[in-house]
C-alpha cells in the first residue's frame, strides 16, 4: 500500500512521536477507536477528528488500542486538556464479533488483513472503564453507533437480557448520538469559553446522567416526557416494550421532546436531537482534508477490507426516511434525509479519480438508501408535526417529494467525467420507490431514473430487499406487499431488454424476523422459487440494539399496539426457519418434505420438491448409465 508521496503529518498522528513531529506538547483531545484508522470520511473517527482539527484542537488517534496487556497504549498520549471520546468503531462490536447464531467470527473488515481479535466485546464499555481507572478526573464522551444505540435501557442480545443505558455501565460523562457534529462543535464552543465540563447538561442531541435528588436543568424550550424507569423496565417486559414508541418517535421527530429515564441514584437526560444538517453544514463536514487513504503504520499489515470496498464510493447523503423495523439507520442518522451539494459530490468525485490507483471505476454512488437523495417533505411544517417513524409506509406520504431527477443528473455528470468509465450504483435502492402503483408521488422521473440507472449503473446484477413475501410479516417489517415487488421485477426486466442487458435481479430476504413462522417461510421459497430465484443472500434476524423487531424479539409485544406477535427465539426454530431458503439442496430434501407434510400443506410439497425429485431419478438413471458402460469396457 502506497502513500503516493504524502508525508506522515497528512494524516492525523497515532503515535507519540507523530505528535512531537508536529511541535505539540500536550493534546486537546484523544480519540479511542476499536477500528483502525483510515483517513477517509466513512470512517468516523476521521471525521470526528478533522472536525476537531478543523476547530483548532491538537487532536490524535488512538486505533485498537491493547485492552489486555499493561494498557501502554491507553497511556502513551499521556492526559488530553479537554477530554476522550471513545467509540467502537463503524459497527457495534457485537455484531462485528458474531454471527446471528453467535458464532464468532474469524475476520474484522476493519482491521488490517481482516484480522480478528485487535478489539474487545463490548468495546465502549472496555475502553471507557480502562481510561476512568487511569485518569479518573479526565471527561470521557461516547459515540459512534454503539453508544448511540445503547443510549437508554435496551435489549443486549448476547447476554440475553436488558442493560441500563452505557452511561451508566462504563461510567463515561457525555454520550453524543446520531451524526455528532453539531453536538461536537457546541460542546467544544463551550469548553473553549471556560466552562466546566460537568455544567455542560443542555447541549442538544446529547445524554448525561443527573442525581435524582437534584432539580433537572432547566430548559423552558423543551418539553419533558418520563419514561418507565430502568428498574421497572427490568421488571415489567410490557413497560420496557412501552418506552420505545416514545424512543422512536422522538429520535425522529424535527421539534421533539427531552427524554427521561430513572437508573438507579440518577435520571438519565437524553436531550432532543439538532435539527437535519444543512447543505452546507454536510458538505463542511465531507469537504474536510482528508487523505482518503489508511494510515501509513498499516502499509505492511495488508489491506482493511472495510476500506477496499469503499475506497473509490461516493457517499451523497445521509438519513433513510424507510423506517424499516429491523433497521438501526433512522436511530442513528434519524429519518430526515441531509444531502449534500451537487458541487460538493463532484469534487469528491475530481479527488477520487485523480488517486494514482484510480482504473475508472467508481464502485458506489450512494447512500444508505442509494435513491433517497434530495427528498424531503414539500411543506416543511406538516415534517414538523409528523410522528410517523417511516415517510413510505404503509403508504408514501403524499407531502413526500420522491422525485428521482436530481439524482438522475448526479449519474450523468459523473458519466461525463473523462476519466470515469463507470460508475456503479452498490448501495441498496428502495425498489418500492419506483414502482407507479406504490409510489403514487411520481413526476415522470421514475422511468428515466430507471432506464439511467439500468443501462449505466447496475455492476452485473442488482440486489434489492423486498425481505419476506408474507404481507402480515412485511406489515411488522414496515416494508411495502411482495405484489410490489412482482411489479418492480418487471419493470427491471423490461428495461434491460430495451438495453439488450443481461442483469439479474438478486433479492435479499430475513428469515425468522418478529412475526414470521415456518409456513411463511415455506411459502417464501416457492414463490421465489416460482419466480426463478435459487436464494443466496438470505440472512437470519440479529435482534440489536433500538429497533422494533428487537424489541418484539425480547418482549413477544409489538411497542406500538403492545399485542402478541409470534417470534422465532431457539436455535431450532431460526433454523428450521432458514432451511426452507435452500430447497434446491439434496441433504435438506427428507427434512422439508416432513415439515410440510406436517404442516398439511401438500401443495407446497409438490411446488418446492417436485424438481427435485425428478432431477434425482435423472441422476439415478444417468449414474446408472455410466456404470453400465464401464462394464461393457
Amino acid at each position: 500500500m502506497s502513500n503516493y508521496g504524502r508525508d506522515i503529518t497528512d494524516w492525523l498522528p497515532i503515535t507519540w512521536k507523530e505528535v512531537e513531529s508536529r511541535g505539540w506538547e500536550e493534546l486537546d483531545v484523544i480519540l479511542i477507536s476499536g477500528d483502525a484508522y483510515v483517513d477517509h470520511p466513512a470512517f468516523g473517527p476521521a471525521v470526528i477528528g478533522r472536525l476537531l482539527e478543523n476547530m483548532g484542537l491538537r487532536v490524535a488517534i488512538v486505533p485498537q488500542p491493547n485492552w489486555q496487556d499493561d494498557l501502554r497504549d491507553f497511556k502513551k498520549m499521556g492526559r488530553p486538556k479537554l477530554f476522550f471520546g471513545v467509540t467502537s468503531g463503524c459497527m457495534d462490536s457485537m455484531v462485528n464479533h458474531y454471527t446471528a447464531a453467535k458464532r464468532k467470527r474469524s475476520t474484522d473488515a476493519y482491521t488490517p488483513g481482516g484480522q480478528a481479535g485487535f478489539r474487545p466485546d463490548y468495546a465502549t464499555v472496555t475502553y471507557t472503564k480502562v481510561l476512568k481507572a487511569l485518569f479518573p478526573d479526565v471527561p470521557v464522551v461516547l459515540g459512534g453507533i454503539e453508544a448511540s444505540l445503547r443510549r437508554v435501557t435496551h435489549y443486549d442480545y448476547w447476554e440475553d437480557c436488558l442493560w441500563e443505558n452505557i452511561l451508566s455501565k462504563t461510567g463515561a460523562d457525555m454520550l453524543i448520538y446520531g451524526m455528532g457534529e453539531m453536538p461536537l462543535k457546541e460542546l467544544v464552543k463551550e469548553l473553549k469559553h471556560g466552562a466546566a465540563f460537568d455544567s455542560l447538561k443542555t447541549i442538544p442531541q446529547t445524554a448525561v446522567l443527573h442525581p435524582r435528588q437534584e432539580e433537572l436543568p432547566v430548559m423552558d424550550e423543551w418539553e419533558d416526557l418520563i419514561l418507565s424507569s430502568h428498574e421497572k423496565c427490568l421488571r415489567n417486559k410490557r413497560a420496557f416494550a412501552a418506552n420505545f414508541k416514545h424512543i422512536e418517535q422522538e429520535s425522529n421527530k424535527v421539534k421533539a421532546r427531552r427524554l427521561i429515564q430513572g437508573v438507579g441514584d440518577h435520571n438519565l437526560i437524553i436531550n432532543p436531537p439538532y435539527p437535519p444538517m444543512t447543505e452546507e453544514q454536510i458538505d463542511a463536514s465531507f469537504d474536510l482534508p482528508y487523505t482518503r487513504m489508511p494510515h501509513p503504520k498499516y502499509n505492511k499489515r495488508g489491506s482493511i477490507p472495510a476500506y477496499e470496498m469503499i475506497r473509490f464510493s461516493v457517499n451523497m447523503h445521509r438519513g433513510c426516511f424507510g423506517g424499516c423495523s429491523f433497521c438501526t439507520i433512522s436511530a442513528h442518522q434519524g429519518k430526515f434525509v441531509a444531502s449534500r451539494s451537487e458541487e460538493s459530490i463532484l469534487k469528491e468525485v475530481d479527488q477520487l479519480v485523480n488517486m494514482p490507483d484510480f482504473k475508472g471505476y467508481i464502485s458506489d454512488l450512494g447512500g444508505p438508501s442509494a435513491n433517497m437523495y434530495r427528498m424531503k417533505g414539500k411543506d416543511q411544517s406538516i415534517c414538523d408535526r409528523c410522528v410517523a417513524p417511516s415517510c413510505i409506509h404503509p403508504v408514501v406520504c403524499s407531502n413526500l417529494d420522491t422525485s428521482h431527477k436530481p439524482l438522475t443528473e448526479i449519474y450523468r455528470k459523473v458519466d461525463a467525467n473523462p476519466k470515469v468509465k463507470k460508475a456503479f450504483v452498490s448501495s441498496g435502492i428502495r425498489y418500492d420507490l419506483l414502482v407507479e402503483d406504490y409510489n403514487k408521488n411520481n413526476d415522470g422521473s421514475l422511468n428515466e431514473y430507471m432506464d439511467q440507472l439500468v443501462s449505466r449503473h447496475v455492476c452485473g446484477r442488482l440486489k434489492v430487499a423486498p425481505e419476506h413475501t408474507s404481507d402480515e410479516t412485511l406489515k411488522i417489517m414496515r416494508k411495502p406487499s411482495f405484489k410490489h415487488f412482482h411489479q418492480f421485477k418487471k419493470k427491471y426486466e423490461e428495461a434491460n431488454k430495451r438495453h439488450g442487458l443481461k442483469q439479474p435481479l438478486i433479492p435479499y430476504f430475513i428469515s425468522s424476523h418478529p412475526g414470521s413462522t415456518e409456513e411463511e417461510m415455506a411459502n417464501l421459497a416457492a414463490e421465489t422459487k416460482d419466480m426463478g430465484f435459487r436464494l443466496e443472500q438470505v440472512q437470519d434476524f440479529t435482534p440489536t440494539p433500538m429497533t422494533v423487531a428487537t424489541v418484539i424479539y425480547y418482549t413477544g409485544l409489538h411497542p406500538y399496539n403492545l399485542r402478541p406477535v409470534y417470534t422465532a427465539r431457539t436455535a431450532k426454530q431460526k433454523k428450521n426457519q432458514h432451511l426452507f431458503f435452500f430447497w434446491y439442496k439434496r441433504e435438506n430434501y427428507r427434512r422439508i418434505k416432513d415439515k410440510l407434510y406436517n404442516m398439511g400443506r401438500p401443495d407446497l410439497i409438490e411446488k418446492l420438491l417436485n424438481d427435485r425429485k425428478k432431477q434425482q431419478k435423472r441422476e439415478i438413471i444417468k449414474n446408472k448409465t455410466k456404470t453400465n458402460h464401464k462394464r461393457k469396457r
